[in-house]
C-alpha cells in the first residue's frame, strides 16, 4: 500500500431532518444540544462510528479490513489473536502483572520491561494494525492487562459535528396499538394500547472537521487506498445507517484541502474559515439544505480543494 506523501483537512456537512442524530443516553436519549447557544451536537464517536459500520458492511470482516470496536466485541480476545497468529506469547500490563510478589495492590512499583517484551507488544500492535482498518485510522488504547497490544495515535483524528443553527428539540407523543404481556392486556380491559415519546430535530445542517497526518499514517500503516475508503464512507456512510430514529439523514458536502507537502501549506483553521453555509432567508427557519447557500473562498499556494458529496 502507498505511503500518503500529503497532509490533508477536511469539512464534513452532513444534515437531519425530523430525526435524532445522536441521543445523549445520560438526558433520556434526547439530541444533543449545546446549553449556552442551543446548537445541535454530534460527537466524534457517532461519526467514527459511522464510518466502522461502513467498512464492515462493505468489507464484511476481511483481514486488512476488520473492525477492532464492534458491537459485541470482545477486544482481549481479539489481541490473544494477533499473538497467536504471531506464534507469540501473551504479554500482561497494569500495576498487579508487573508488581513483585507479596505486595499489595496498587502499592506496588511497575518493573522496568525487558527490551525482548517491548519488542512483543511493538509486533503485536504492528499487527493489530494491520489487521484492522479502525485501528489503523482512528488508533486504538490497546494496552490492556490481559494480552497487552500497546497504543497507537491514529492518523484520522475528527472533530465534534456543531449545527450551523440552533436546533430545536421537538417531542412527539406515539401509540403503540399492542401492549407487551397478557397482564398489561388484562389491566387495560382489552384496549391493548401503550403510548410513548419520541424527539426529533425538525431540521439541522451539521458541520464537523477533520485532519489526516502523513507522519502518524506512516507509522500505522495508513496509506492512499485506505484513504480512498475513508472518503468513501464519510460520503456515503448515513445511506446505510438508516433507522426510524435518525429521520432522513446524509451527507451534503465532503470537502477536502490537500496540501502539497507532508506538513502542510497552511494552517487548519484558515482553510475551514473559507467554507461557509450562509441562510438564504432569515426570517424563517431552514427546514432543507436548499435553504442554505454554500461557498468555498480562495485557499493559499500549494493547497488544492476537492469537494466530494452532494
Amino acid at each position: 500500500m502507498s505511503e500518503l506523501k500529503n497532509r490533508y483537512d477536511f469539512v464534513l456537512l452532513f444534515d437531519v431532518k425530523d430525526g435524532n442524530p445522536n441521543g445523549d443516553p445520560d438526558a433520556g436519549n434526547l439530541p444533543r444540544i449545546d446549553p449556552e447557544t442551543g446548537h445541535g451536537l454530534v460527537t466524534d464517536v457517532c461519526l467514527k462510528r459511522k464510518v466502522r459500520n461502513y467498512v464492515q458492511l462493505i468489507h464484511e470482516g476481511a483481514d486488512g479490513h476488520d473492525i477492532y470496536v464492534k458491537e459485541r466485541g470482545v477486544l482481549s480476545a481479539l489481541h490473544a489473536e494477533a499473538y497467536a497468529r504471531l506464534g507469540l506469547k501473551a504479554q500482561e500490563s497494569g500495576a498487579e502483572a508487573d508488581s513483585p510478589k507479596g505486595e499489595g495492590k496498587g502499592k506496588a512499583e511497575k518493573k522496568p520491561r525487558k527490551a525482548s517484551e517491548v519488542e512483543v507488544v511493538r509486533k503485536v500492535r504492528d499487527e493489530m494494525c494491520r489487521r484492522y482498518f479502525d485501528v489503523r485510522t482512528f488508533g486504538a488504547v490497546m494496552s490492556l492487562k490481559e494480552a497487552n497490544a500497546g497504543q497507537v495515535r491514529g492518523p484520522v483524528q475528527l472533530t465534534f459535528g456543531r449545527s450551523m443553527d440552533p436546533v430545536v428539540s421537538a417531542e412527539h407523543t406515539i401509540t403503540r396499538m399492542a401492549v407487551a404481556t397478557q397482564k398489561e392486556a388484562d389491566n387495560q380491559g382489552g384496549d391493548n394500547r401503550t403510548m410513548g415519546r419520541k424527539t426529533t430535530v425538525p431540521y439541522g445542517l451539521y458541520r464537523a472537521h477533520g485532519f489526516v497526518s502523513p507522519s502518524l499514517a506512516k507509522q500505522t500503516g495508513f496509506g492512499e487506498a485506505d484513504l480512498d475508503l475513508l472518503w468513501k464512507a464519510l460520503v456515503e456512510m448515513f445511506d446505510h445507517d438508516r433507522s426510524a430514529a435518525r429521520g432522513l439523514m446524509a451527507t451534503r458536502r465532503l470537502l477536502v484541502f490537500r496540501h502539497a507537502s507532508a506538513l502542510g501549506n497552511a494552517p487548519a483553521h484558515k482553510l475551514f474559515d473559507v467554507v461557509s453555509a450562509m441562510r438564504k432567508d432569515d426570517s424563517r427557519p431552514p427546514r432543507d439544505f436548499s435553504d442554505y447557500a454554500l461557498s468555498v473562498g480562495s485557499v493559499p499556494p500549494g493547497v488544492e480543494v476537492m469537494e466530494l458529496g452532494g
